[in-house]
């Protein structure tokens, strides 16, 4: 593949250790951004909202939803998303992968073939 896929997930992390053998079993370059230690740019965060959406973006089963305070959980407009993620990180279903085109969250090994190969 000539782009470089970027993921961005965290490295503990089942399904995004999943994620990058699954990647490497098939010899495709990757980029890897933990969520935990990278600063998110607003304008990466618009580009996922823009893609994805904001219910296959955030994950609302999780811990770090749970944990989040009611006030953070108002997510009327785009700056609020982009607040909480900012503040947040690991609210993010994971992973976030850029394949060079199109955008995906989480690990679904059949829509993956059909992305990458």
């Amino acid at each position: 593949m000539s782009a470089e896929v970027h993921m961005f997930g965290i490295k503990n992390c089942d399904t995004v250790r999943k994620a990058i053998r699954w990647l490497a079993e098939r010899e495709i370059d990757s980029q890897f951004y933990d969520l935990k230690t990278e600063e998110l740019a607003d304008e990466l965060i618009i580009e996922w909202l823009d893609h994805v959406g904001e219910d296959k973006l955030i994950n609302r089963r999780g811990l770090t939803w749970r944990k989040i305070d009611a006030e953070d959980k108002i997510l009327n407009n785009q700056e609020a998303y982009i607040s909480l993620v900012k503040k947040y990180p690991t609210v993010v279903k994971r992973p976030v992968v850029f394949n060079g085109k199109f955008w995906s969250v989480g690990f679904k090994p059949d829509e993956w073939n059909d992305m990458f190969l």
